[in-house]
């Protein structure tokens, strides 16, 4: 598949760089320096990944990761955040962002994690099923979608993979740290809450009470597994 990026970034010598590489990788590569052009860009072409840096003129990367996420819930977003900003981070994930990167970065981290996305949200699963039942729960292996009691639920493509793990290995529980490796496709240097953030949200999109789950559970001290009944 020949994928197709959108990088939004206003540091020309950085942009440059990263669409030299990714391009000879054999992606097709857009460009916006600004959070403006940026959106209009997104609403008038369809991309397979989106690389945002926060710091951006017009729009910020926090508001344009917002509109992709109005526009949509599944297609990956990686974030560019400067060092030493762990609330960007955060917040970054609070709207829906799939990964990050703290700048400075290196071009082989940037495409591992590029690759990693991609793979996640479009090559087709080893599972041979169709469609995946548990309880209230249904998932439609192939079109990745997911619907609570009938009614379709929109989950990002991190917050799809994490519940597709869980729900395919029932009882079984994994730690923060497995599960940065299994889901995010590589060996990821980030902290706890990259989960933590990802399980809370996904706990408030399936959850009757996000508070009180059924669904996912957590075992205290060592991670979340899936309940299964």
């Amino acid at each position: 598949m020949n994928y197709k990026i959108l990088l939004i970034d206003d540091e020309e010598n950085i942009v440059k760089g990263i669409k030299y590489n990714l391009e000879n990788e054999g992606y097709q590569v857009d460009v916006a320096y600004d959070g403006e052009t940026a959106l209009r860009m997104i609403f008038e072409n369809i991309y397979n990944l989106i690389i945002i840096d926060i710091m951006l003129p017009h729009f910020d990367g926090m508001q344009v990761l917002k509109k992709v996420r109005d526009k949509s819930k599944s297609i990956p977003v990686l974030m560019l955040t400067a060092k030493g900003y762990d609330e960007d981070k955060v917040k970054a994930f609070e709207l829906g962002a799939d990964d990050y990167l703290t700048k400075p970065f290196s071009i082989a981290e940037l495409k591992a994690r590029v690759k990693a996305l991609l793979r996640r949200a479009y090559e087709v699963s080893n599972v041979k099923v169709d469609i995946i039942k548990s309880g209230d729960i249904m998932i439609d292996v192939a079109s990745r979608r997911v619907s609570i009691c009938g009614k379709s639920v929109d989950l990002t493509a991190k917050e799809f993979d994490i519940l597709f793990l869980l729900v395919t290995n029932p009882k079984k529980v994994y730690s923060r740290e497995s599960l940065l490796e299994i889901i995010w496709g590589y060996d990821y240097v980030g902290d706890s809450r990259t989960v933590d953030v990802h399980i809370r949200r996904l706990r408030e999109k399936i959850e009757k009470d996000p508070a009180n789950p059924h669904y996912i559970l957590t075992k205290w001290g060592v991670g979340y597994y899936y309940n299964g009944e």
